[in-house]
């Protein structure tokens, strides 16, 4: 408990880490909503070690993003020891992702895809808090049963760990199966070791908070699509989404962040707002923008169409269509996201597949169309979307594809020196002893290279004339 009292400052108040979600924007915004602690995106700890460019990016922090913990995945035990040496200098603790449950991680083999390898995982997290100067902590899933949960815990802790979060979902409760946390598990391990138990899951408002520290006597909650739709749920409050939208936009002015990040974030700002039909046009605008100047005028606009209503001048109910998403609050205030059942998922999926047997022909199938209104394919409509996202650069490559060799009609090699394209460049140099960095043909320094070595070994001229 030492380390959490003292180094981190008994913080109660968590947000998760998130990939390509609690970047160092985001993780500021949410500090100033009441977020005592973050993580760093779950980062991967090969790459990590060998991509500077990477790394640099990843451990990007400020005054403010303190205290800070990095997050890294990773199934090798040497590797991960030496991704946290490089990092520890920059957080309170590094966390060993063994919860993700997604496709990716089962394909590198990392994250709950690592939690039946329990000789791996003591040797993973014994040996980095053998080695390094800050504490390890570990984030994971429940299993079926509360007691191999607990012998789990119990593992972890004897091979260092210093601080365990349980989250109450087995590995395949995600998406639409999703499905409620069951807090039973948490206050298990909780009882079980003396290390601080953070709970994740159910996560949606002050209310959940309270009632999960005092169910499962847990330290603190941890919350992560929760934080996503309303960064102000640890204050209970339920700000209109335009506020950390805009505050959001602010902070990437001061700390850039890839578009992607943007976009997704401002998705789940309005998220009810942009479900509403007649607003589907800007939510078109939203997916297609690709400047941060076209963010904030969408913002704009929609702080613009619904302050009225906020503020009292209009009614809402009097004005609007009906819209079926079953909200408490209105829909332009930040909210949780309310997922489907699985029991509903599964019976929608079954009538689906009915409806389907009944009717044979294509009917169901979801159709595309382009700007003028022909049918086309899912596949060329992404491509559409990734061309009005980037206009100038598919621009620039149909520019680029025009130019011929000035030899022969095939494409002129992009940083070709002589204007050719690779087989009339190859014959020039060749021919005239030369060589092209943009070809990477090196006919010229080779052969000064042959010569050389030539000399040094003394090789008949003879054979020298061959080469």
């Amino acid at each position: 408990m030492e380390f959490w009292k003292e180094t981190l400052g008994s913080p109660v108040n968590i947000v998760a880490p998130m990939v390509d979600a609690s970047e160092l924007p985001w993780r500021v915004l949410s500090r100033r909503y009441g977020a005592q602690l973050c993580y760093t995106p779950m980062l991967h700890s090969a790459i990590f070690c060998k991509d500077p460019k990477y790394r640099n990016e990843a451990l990007v922090s400020c005054k403010e993003d303190k205290p800070l913990i990095v997050q890294f995945c990773g199934n090798d035990p040497k590797i991960l020891l030496e991704a946290s040496l490089l990092a520890q200098e920059h957080c309170c603790a590094i966390d060993i992702n063994l919860g993700c449950p997604q496709a990716i991680a089962k394909r590198g083999h990392y994250g709950s895809f690592l939690q039946d390898e329990w000789t791996l995982l003591f040797d993973i997290v014994n040996m980095l808090s053998k080695n390094l100067k800050i504490p390890v902590t570990c984030k994971v899933r429940r299993f079926e049963s509360i007691e191999k949960t607990v012998r789990y815990a119990e593992m972890l802790e004897s091979a260092g760990c210093k601080m365990l979060t349980v989250h109450g979902r087995t590995r395949e409760q995600k998406g639409p199966l999703t499905g409620l946390a069951d807090w039973s598990y948490v206050k298990a391990v909780r009882e079980a070791v003396k290390i601080p138990v953070i709970s994740n899951g159910n996560i949606q408002c002050l209310q959940d908070i309270m009632r999960c520290l005092e169910e499962t006597g847990a330290v603190a909650v941890m919350t992560a699509e929760g934080n996503l739709y309303n960064p102000a749920l640890f204050k209970s409050e339920n700000p209109p989404a335009w506020k950390p939208a805009l505050e959001y936009l602010e902070l990437i002015d001061m700390y850039p962040c890839p578009l992607s990040y943007i976009r997704g974030h401002l998705f789940k700002l309005f998220q009810h707002l942009l479900s509403i039909p007649s607003n589907n046009s800007i939510r078109i605008r939203l997916g297609a923008a690709n400047t941060m100047e076209q963010f904030k005028v969408i913002v704009n606009e929609l702080k613009d169409m619904y302050t009225p209503y906020h503020e009292g001048f209009k009614k809402w109910e009097e004005t609007t269509e009906h819209d079926s998403q079953n909200l408490i609050l209105p829909p332009w205030l930040c909210q949780s996201y309310v997922r489907d059942t699985p029991e509903n998922h599964i019976k929608k999926v079954e009538e689906q597949r009915k409806d389907f047997a009944v009717n044979t022909n294509s009917d169901n199938k979801r159709h595309y169309e382009d700007a003028e209104g022909n049918p086309i394919s899912r596949k060329k409509m992404k491509k559409l979307r990734r061309i009005s996202r980037r206009p100038e650069k598919i621009i620039n490559m149909s520019e680029k594809s025009m130019e011929k060799c000035t030899v022969c009609v095939n494409p002129l090699g992009s940083k070709c020196i002589y204007k050719l394209c690779k087989k009339c460049c190859k014959n020039k140099c060749y021919i005239e002893n030369l060589d092209c960095a943009g070809h990477r043909i090196l006919v010229k320094t080779r052969r000064a290279m042959a010569k050389l070595y030539a000399s040094q070994r003394k090789i008949p001229e003879k054979l020298l004339d061959i080469l």
